[in-house]
């Protein structure tokens, strides 16, 4: 198992989640961190966590320096062929059995396969305030081409899903997609591998003011998020994951390929016809409340490419 952190000024917190790591039940990792340049003593941490476990195979590379996903994404190339691998936010904590539970959901697996659980939302002190949200509707690519919910803090993969983000990962990169968890949500299902979600929360998700995202639980951050579909942001966020897709096409079912070719064509479509075209071709958001906002946007035009 490669554990993948990516790292950048994360020295406040990075200390907890190593130790967190050095818990884990599952006896059978190893940890790559790609660090972006901290200045902050990040780096000295990990040398420091290597120094405590000499049995641990602990490696610190330098990362691309230009953002988190790109990080992530970078990181996809540090694994072996016959590994599986594991995301890693520097400023989380890992409950115990967040390595053996992931494999145990989808080991029996015969092709790609990957997982994510639910987090348990704390405080900066890593006290816990209340479960993530749990998705009802299951997974599948006409929910990923519109929707990121399947949580890279959380996220466990097979080597063969893990071969399958490798494969996407230049034309990701070059696309430049926003988010590194939601382009695996969408290759991994349009590829037609197994995901599964995991009700029960395996991580402490530390909610503090260097979030790039955030809880998602609260009445106002679901309406700040409802409220993204109609921003230029998100459709701009839609066309860098379709060039991300098609530059990995070649890796998609051929239902899901014919699938993104419409959802390209109704996004450049009038308002009115994009949203009865995305309707039709029966992609949704995990909620209703959700999809009629996805829909109202389409018709307003709010989800156009831009020229």
């Amino acid at each position: 198992m490669a554990i993948l952190l990516a790292s950048f000024d994360g020295g406040r917190f990075i200390g907890a989640q190593l130790d967190s790591l050095a818990a884990q039940g599952w006896p059978d990792w190893r940890l790559v961190v790609s660090d972006d340049g901290s200045s902050d003593g990040t780096r000295d941490i990990v040398g420091e966590f290597a120094r405590r476990h000499p049995d641990r195979d602990i490696r610190l590379v330098d990362g691309p320096r230009q953002g988190a996903t790109r990080n992530f994404l970078s990181l996809l190339e540090q694994a072996a062929p016959d590994e599986w691998i594991a995301f890693c936010d520097q400023d989380d904590a890992w409950l115990p059995q967040r390595l053996e539970r992931g494999l145990r959901m989808i080991g029996a697996a015969s092709g790609p396969a990957a997982t994510s659980s639910r987090t348990l939302i704390c405080d900066d002190a890593l006290r816990p305030v209340t479960p993530a949200p749990l998705f009802r509707r299951p997974p599948a690519f006409r929910n990923a081409l519109v929707q990121a919910c399947l949580p890279g803090n959380t996220f466990l993969a097979n080597p063969q899903a893990a071969a399958l983000l490798r494969g996407g990962a230049a034309a990701a990169a070059q696309a430049g997609v926003i988010s590194h968890d939601w382009w695996a949500y969408q290759l991994l299902t349009g590829a037609g591998a197994l995901v599964v979600r995991d009700p029960e929360p395996t991580v402490l998700y530390r909610q503090h003011h260097g979030n790039v995202m955030g809880r998602n639980d609260t009445l106002r951050a679901r309406l700040a998020r409802i409220a993204m579909l109609g921003s230029g942001d998100y459709g701009g966020w839609l066309q860098a994951n379709i060039r991300a897709l098609q530059g990995a096409r070649g890796l998609l079912t051929p239902e899901n390929a014919a699938l993104l070719d419409c959802f390209e064509a109704a996004l450049a479509a009038p308002g009115p016809l994009a949203a009865a075209r995305l309707k039709r071709m029966g992609l949704h958001r995990q909620t209703a409340a959700g999809t009629l906002a996805l829909l109202v946007a389409a018709a307003a035009g709010k989800l156009r490419p831009v020229a």
